[in-house]
């Protein structure tokens, strides 16, 4: 039956190993229990690894000559099995931690959410897991959340199916431990859903536990990733996600979702009036970031923000510059020469600042304005809602 539906689904298993002879056979084993579609990518393994692959004829072996990290080992299966015309794979660890008796939650989800990455979620509370990884696991929680705004139990969790096909023209920074967390970030950035299963987590004794984690030196990587990620996502990504979800809604349903908000009148009114004064602001490139920035410490709502920025459309960019210039002219001495049909950057720059000091006067207007309007009119929609 669970053979049938990864066929169906076209999902294979990959299982990257290094000098993990100890379980790998029963791991092998107990997947093929669920399909016989199995890529083991040996990672430069220097036991008796090979060995053990001989002995099962059916399954497709890759192997790097040295040892390259799981990272690599990982894209070098999911770029095998897009060779093999597979959309789904799912990962599972060679060390016998992961049960493949899991597998069929995996199926089941995909059918019902297609084009998922989908985490296995481990219960991380059960006595046998060790301090260092429940420590690990919720330091890695809390940047993945700040860096896509999503909630995900288990970040740490190498049981996964990925939609390979989704990933393969996504570029990666890294090869190590630390490209289990940068993919399921860049998915994030990439509109891909990624969501969660529960899944059964075996943690060896200490003194028979096989494990390549360097602890000073792979903790340091993945800080350093995550300072990267963090400062890709607040200047680029995270806003781009946003701008993304606007995209997918109607200019009804948007007005719809401001209007029709359970927030109070003040707090509407007041995103709307923060995204007008940042849209028509002289920061240009970085409004979106600021918009974020100030929503999040004023905690208003970034999507009514957002939307109310969008002022500063194109057709509305040479309207807000001259604007912004001829108010700049009440505060000095100088002509306004300016052509708003043939706005060039060096006719600006010739009186950068009187442009900046109307542009932050343009700012005070336009707040005022947006909020001015925006709150009798949810004041008059909900009376009339309660009437």
């Amino acid at each position: 039956m669970w053979s049938e539906k990864f066929r169906e689904i076209k999902c294979c298993v990959i299982i990257p190993t290094y000098n993990n002879s100890k379980t790998l056979s029963s791991v092998i084993s107990g997947v093929l229990k669920f399909t016989d579609s199995v890529i083991v990518v040996n990672d430069g393994s220097t036991d008796g690894t090979s060995d053990i692959l001989k002995q099962f004829q059916d399954i497709t072996v890759v192997t790097h000559e040295v040892n390259k990290g799981k990272g690599i080992a990982l894209r070098t299966g999911f770029k095998k099995a897009v060779e093999l015309d597979l959309d789904y794979a799912v990962t599972i660890d060679s060390d016998g931690q992961h049960n493949p008796e899991d597998l069929p939650n995996f199926i089941e989800k995909i059918e019902k959410e297609p084009g998922s990455l989908i985490v296995g979620a481990r219960n991380m509370e059960q006595s046998t897991v060790p301090g260092k990884s429940s420590f690990g696991h919720k330091f890695s929680n809390f940047w993945y959340k700040v860096e896509t705004g999503i909630d995900l139990p288990d970040t740490q969790s190498g049981y996964r199916l990925y939609p390979v096909k989704k990933l393969k023209d996504i570029r990666y920074i890294t090869n190590r431990f630390e490209f289990e967390i940068e993919v399921i970030v860049r998915a994030a950035w990439a509109g891909i859903r990624v969501t969660h299963v529960p899944v059964s987590v075996i943690y060896f004794p200490k003194e028979t536990r096989v494990s390549h984690f360097r602890p000073v030196r792979d903790f340091t990587r993945v800080s350093i990733l995550n300072t990267i990620l963090v400062f890709l996502a607040f200047t680029i990504f995270r806003p781009l996600m946003y701008i993304r979800d606007l995209k997918k809604k109607s200019a009804r349903e948007i007005v719809e979702n401001i209007l029709g908000s359970n927030e109070s009148a003040l707090k509407i009114s007041s995103a709307v009036a923060l995204g007008g004064t940042i849209g028509v602001s002289p920061f240009w490139g970085f409004q979106i970031m600021l918009i974020l920035i100030f929503a999040h410490i004023l905690k208003l709502n970034k999507v009514t923000a957002l939307i109310a920025s969008h002022i500063s459309i194109p057709p509305f960019i040479p309207f807000i510059i001259y604007y912004s210039y001829v108010l700049g002219g009440y505060f000095y001495d100088s002509e306004i020469a300016l052509d708003i049909n043939n706005l060039t950057l060096e006719s600006v720059s010739l009186n950068i600042v009187q442009y900046v000091t109307g542009s932050f006067v343009l700012m005070v207007v336009t707040g005022i304005l947006f909020f001015a309007v925006t709150f009798p009119v949810i004041k008059i929609r909900r009376k009339k809602r309660t009437a």
